[in-house]
């Protein structure tokens, strides 16, 4: 059995607080979580919690810094193992449909980050996010080209602004439909027609 948030060293409680973030996220406007909420949500108090985190904003950077590092490890991994690009490319497609899945919360503040003014920290981390996943879908989707796997004349840049716009498309319907599970069942059939129009002519 885990330990409670009260006895957990410094490092593990930052945790516990980001995955509570997380959790009350998929159940609730994340801008309108309070660090008296996430106390609650901890059994802490407000005192406990900003020995850790000086106020709300260090928080959502700690998140925005926990799913990117969560999320660019599981997609590289699911490429690492693929036996080609086009393979690569369905792996990290399932496995961001996975991440979403598991943690709702995620893409609800993601989207809330995005609405921000343009300076704000966690925003900043967001579309550091983003431009990092859209490099290594360029880079699989390049190798697809050139190993001809992929359609000679593909586009890349619009390829992966796709990629990443369909998936943003699938979580969006999941969450207004309330049935986040429901984007494992339609993934892979909307990544079917994903991949014909970028094989082209070469299946």
């Amino acid at each position: 059995m885990g330990r409670h948030p009260k006895h957990l060293p410094a490092d593990q409680r930052r945790t516990a607080t980001v995955e509570a973030v997380v959790r009350l996220a998929a159940e609730q406007n994340p801008s309108d979580i309070t660090t008296a909420a996430i106390a609650q949500h901890m059994g802490l108090t407000q005192g406990a919690l900003f020995r850790h985190f000086p106020n709300k904003e260090t928080i959502l950077q700690a998140v925005m810094s926990w799913v990117t590092e969560r999320l660019l490890a599981r997609v590289d991994d699911a490429a690492g193992t693929a036996a080609s690009p086009l393979a690569a490319l369905e792996a990290v497609f399932m496995t961001h449909i996975d991440f979403v899945s598991e943690h709702p919360g995620v893409p609800r503040m993601i989207f809330g980050e995005l609405q921000r003014p343009a300076g704000s920290l966690p925003r900043r981390m967001v579309q550091a996010l983003i431009h990092h996943y859209g490099e290594r879908l360029r880079r699989l989707l390049e190798t697809g080209k050139v190993q001809g796997e992929l359609d000679a004349h593909l586009d890349v840049d619009a390829a992966a602004v796709l990629f990443i716009g369909t998936i943003q498309g699938l979580v969006m319907q999941s969450l207004l439909a309330g049935d986040v599970a429901g984007i494992r069942r339609d993934a892979p059939r909307v990544f079917a027609i994903y991949r014909r129009g970028i094989v082209g002519s070469n299946s």
